[in-house]
């Protein structure tokens, strides 16, 4: 036979879990400081700024 299980405190351990895991991932992403945020700002500008001047425009086909 079995072992009897307690679907309530199943329940709550898995939404705890659950919870946990989404507060992690929240600390992750809003967690950071303003000087994080504003370096991180500033590589996305200087990153776009690279590839914008890297890219080859070419003339439409004259037919």
């Amino acid at each position: 036979m079995g072992e009897v299980v307690n679907l309530r405190r199943v329940r709550r351990r898995r939404d705890r879990h659950a919870a946990g895991q989404e507060a992690d991932a929240n600390r992750a992403r809003f967690g950071r400081t303003a000087d994080e945020k504003r370096r991180d700002e500033l590589d996305a500008g200087r990153r776009d700024a690279v590839l914008d001047g890297a890219r080859i425009e070419r003339e439409p086909d004259a037919d």
